[in-house]
């Protein structure tokens, strides 16, 4: 994936503005997780190298995945609000439990492609803003996506009415309505049990990104990819408030316009990388990689788009309404319902 992050952190160097001398600045970052390309290619390069050679050297920053540090993720919002953590990047639905608000954006078959995708959290953005801002003092720097989350199966599959009786593993509340409208059972397991549980047949599917199963060797134990994404799992790049405001003006008009780059970048990879884990896990020609999977790579046909969305509109819209606030379902059908022609009904 090197030829994503080398044309990305490129057009970063090619942009800057050199204005005057920016003050001497070390910085602290607890970014995504480690092993996956938004940490890898993107976030990491970005904080280590291309911050300090726009600045002059004058910003460095450390970074590392808040799975080095031994943390979860649930509890990343909480620590940016205490200031624990300065700069940080979380999961949205690490923080559904708390506040369904935070399903909004990524509600599973809303968007099936990274155009609309952005445009809907582009939308919402401003509605995080305020909700994260407030008692929790943090300030929202930005969204980014992974790459779309689709179905892996150890089964013959032509499209998603095959689900129906199917053991599938989801990361997310909507994933799981989303399949068990769907006739399927979902099955909540970690990602790293996934391998053995499809070679046993634990389960017959599993939802990840298509980069994330490639790198797994998902190819391994699973015969058929469904080339429809169901949602995108996207991340927040945020700063405590308090340790934003002590960095000097220059410093923060810095960060910010070369933050807005690093997720336009993030944004184009997850898109270029969706069709790269479809590429790698099918065995096309176009994959780049060394080692290619064999997976019968299913097209979704206008059927399945059609059943994608009823099923959200019918089952997961008015479940995730069901369990957010008057005021969150106000808020979405000021947003993204009126981008997307919705309306969710409390």
């Amino acid at each position: 994936m090197r030829f994503i992050l080398t044309a990305a952190l490129a057009a970063l160097v090619g942009t800057a503005v050199h204005a005057q001398p920016l003050p001497k600045t070390q910085l602290k970052i607890v970014g995504g997780l480690s092993n996956l390309a938004p940490y890898t290619d993107f976030e990491k390069p970005f904080w280590t190298n291309t911050v300090p050679a726009l600045s002059g050297g004058q910003i460095t920053a450390d970074i590392k995945g808040f799975n080095e540090m031994g943390l979860k993720g649930p509890e990343m919002l909480r620590l940016m609000s205490q200031g624990v953590v300065e700069f940080g990047t979380a999961t949205l639905s690490y923080f559904a439990s708390d506040d369904p608000i935070n399903e909004a954006v990524d509600l599973a078959g809303l968007t099936t492609d990274a155009k609309t995708q952005r445009q809907v959290v582009a939308a919402f953005e401003p509605v995080y803003e305020k909700l994260y801002g407030g008692a929790n003092g943090v300030k929202l720097l930005g969204l980014s996506p992974y790459p779309a989350q689709v179905l892996f199966c150890n089964a013959d599959m032509k499209g998603l009415a095959d689900l129906k009786g199917k053991k599938v593993r989801t990361s997310s509340r909507t994933q799981a309505e989303l399949i068990e409208a769907l006739g399927g059972t979902s099955v909540t397991m970690a990602f790293g049990e996934v391998v053995p549980a499809m070679q046993n047949k634990v389960v017959d599917c599993a939802i990840t990104g298509s980069m994330s199963g490639y790198s797994a060797k998902w190819y391994e134990v699973s015969t058929h990819l469904v080339a429809l994404p169901i949602n995108w799992n996207p991340q927040i790049h945020a700063v405590n408030q308090k340790a934003w405001n002590r960095l000097d003006p220059k410093v923060q008009a810095f960060l910010k316009t070369n933050i807005d780059k690093m997720l336009d970048a993030m944004w184009d990879g997850a898109a270029a990388q969706t069709q790269l884990g479809f590429d790698c896990n099918s065995g096309a020609a176009a994959c780049p990689q060394p080692v290619k999977g064999k997976m019968v790579l299913v097209q979704p046909s206008e059927a399945d788009r059609a059943l994608l969305k009823k099923t959200m509109q019918d089952t997961v819209l008015p479940k995730w309404a069901a369990r957010c606030s008057a005021q969150c379902v106000s808020d979405f059908n000021a947003t993204i319902g009126k981008s997307l022609g919705l309306t969710a009904r409390k």
